[in-house]
């Protein structure tokens, strides 16, 4: 079949079970995470594929590897000319990476790309069409899906969501996008009583033709200005999963963010809002510490009708949550809302919601070693993160932060903290403005380390001294001195990407908890 443009509108998963791609020519770009998955599989389903990157085949070994000896041609290196890799393709998937409109993608692939899409459009049936992984799961997928988008507090809802839907069996739920392995591999299994919970970042949004059942919102502040050139771009970008929702479906928005809750007004679907108080007519808040639900109605796919829930509304205490901080009972109170709208029983969240502690880089506790907790938020990149991790814990508190500059506004960061911490350690190409910035608004211990183990050393041995100057004593009644890894930076000065940052500083406090015996595990 190679030579006829693969028609996406009519492909189907249980198609592409039944041999709808075998044997037609498919160009993959990009073999980073997505674009492996995408080439294992069209691989599996019987096409020809070629797989293009402008990196060459030494750098790419491991990922060549994890392709498992699959039959593809592979194309890569900068001598290669991009658009001679999709010389007579039916179909042209790409990571999200890589995008004809985003000024970060490299100048000749973004050019060609763009005469591409221009071709298609002019000749759908003469020219492939240009599809990324997370478009082409959407179009496929034959289950309800939940898509969570915002700046910060994507994984964590995402995660949470997942947990609680978990609870029916008679609904196995599958949780992908940026999180665990790219979801077009799990295609292939999925039924129409799956649930697919789907983290969503900016990067995907411009390349999505399909919306999710139920759009999820944490918040949108500034990020990735660097792609998206300015503030109103990103924040454009990030509505687009709220313009795709299905018909039939939810947005969940969270109504103490304003970008947010002002999707609500152009909405054509039934709008769930959260927000920290009390909630609104059809929506989630909080009462009398508990999450409470007012008027909330399930989905047509779970059987419509009004949801169940406990006397004035109750849901669960948020005394019961065993993630922290403030943010994180607006990221349960959306993930809560979106259990409810599939029908989720109210005990069941309970438990489920309970019982979640949290994901790896984001306020993980990693231990309490002689007095002193120490937490990595290796993924708070943003100053809005930080601050929301600096009010989830008491003080004493050292903050180790820096590395390589966003580019955004940092100027709210400075007071919260000053006031919120007694010290902080600073490293990487950031360290030395963050320090000039703590500095002036009040911050005394400041200090530059040279890395990031030295950071963790330093901010043990400052923690420790002020549990000493602050509360004399010790023993199991003595509440920990918080050391708190929340960088406020990129970590590509320093490390690969944030996990790298995250696990260095795990094991920093590793090798710290041996020199001391004092040391409790990880909860």
């Amino acid at each position: 079949m190679a030579g006829r443009v693969v028609d996406l509108d009519r492909l189907t998963a249980a198609g592409v079970r039944d041999g709808a791609l075998r044997d037609h020519s498919v160009t993959v770009l990009g073999l980073a995470r997505s674009g492996i998955a995408l080439a294992r599989f069209f691989a599996d389903a019987g096409a020809q594929v070629r797989i293009y990157d402008g990196r060459s085949a030494v750098e790419l070994a491991p990922a060549i590897e994890s392709l498992g000896g699959r039959a593809v041609e592979l194309r890569l290196g900068p001598e290669v000319e991009p658009a001679s890799t999709w010389a007579g393709a039916d179909l042209i998937a790409t990571s999200p990476s890589i995008n004809p409109d985003f000024p970060t993608a490299e100048p000749r692939l973004r050019a060609a790309l763009q005469v591409v899409v221009r071709a298609h459009l002019a000749d759908p049936t003469g020219s492939p069409a240009l599809v990324s992984e997370t478009d082409l799961v959407l179009r496929l997928c034959p289950c309800p899906t939940i898509g969570v988008t915002g700046t910060k507090g994507k994984t964590t809802t995402s995660s949470l969501i997942a947990a609680l839907l978990a609870d029916d069996p008679a609904h196995p739920v599958v949780l992908g996008g940026n999180i665990g392995i790219p979801l077009v591999e799990r295609l292939t299994e999925l039924s129409a009583e799956h649930r697919v919970v789907i983290e969503l970042s900016e990067l995907q949004m411009p390349t999505l033709s399909r919306g999710t059942t139920v759009a999820v919102y944490t918040n949108v502040t500034a990020d990735h200005l660097d792609r998206h050139g300015s503030l109103e771009a990103y924040r454009k970008v990030k509505r687009r999963l709220a313009e795709l929702v299905d018909p039939d479906g939810a947005l969940v928005l969270n109504a103490d963010d304003p970008v947010v809750a002002g999707y609500a007004g152009d909405a054509t679907v039934p709008v769930v809002t959260y927000r920290r108080g009390r909630p609104a007519p059809g929506g989630m808040g909080v009462e009398d510490g508990w999450i409470v639900a007012d008027g909330l109605k399930r989905l047509a796919v779970a059987g419509g009708g009004a949801v169940e829930v406990g006397p004035g509304g109750r849901i669960l205490p948020t005394a019961e949550l065993a993630i922290a901080g403030g943010h994180n009972v607006s990221n349960a109170l959306a993930a809560v809302a979106a259990a409810l709208l599939f029908g989720v029983a109210v005990d069941a969240i309970r438990r489920a919601a309970a019982a979640f502690v949290g994901v790896e880089h984001r306020l993980e506790q990693v231990a309490i070693v002689d007095g002193v907790r120490f937490v990595n938020d290796s993924q708070g990149t943003q100053p809005d993160a930080v601050i929301a991790a600096l009010r989830a814990f008491p003080r004493p508190l050292v903050l180790i932060a820096g590395g390589r500059d966003k580019g955004v506004d940092m100027a709210d960061l400075g007071p919260v903290a000053a006031e919120r911490a007694d010290a902080a350690v600073l490293i990487g190409e950031s360290g030395p403005m963050l320090a000039e910035m703590f500095r002036a608004n009040g911050m005394v211990r400041v200090e530059l380390a040279g890395s990031l183990e030295d950071a963790v050393d330093r901010a043990d041995e400052i923690a420790r001294r002020l549990l000493s100057e602050n509360r004399p004593g010790s023993g199991p009644g003595r509440s920990p001195a918080t050391v708190l890894l929340s960088p406020a930076a990129a970590s590509f000065d320093m490390f690969v990407d944030y996990a790298a940052r995250g696990r260095a500083f795990k094991a920093a406090v590793a090798a710290l908890a041996e020199r001391r015996p004092a040391a409790e595990p990880t909860r």
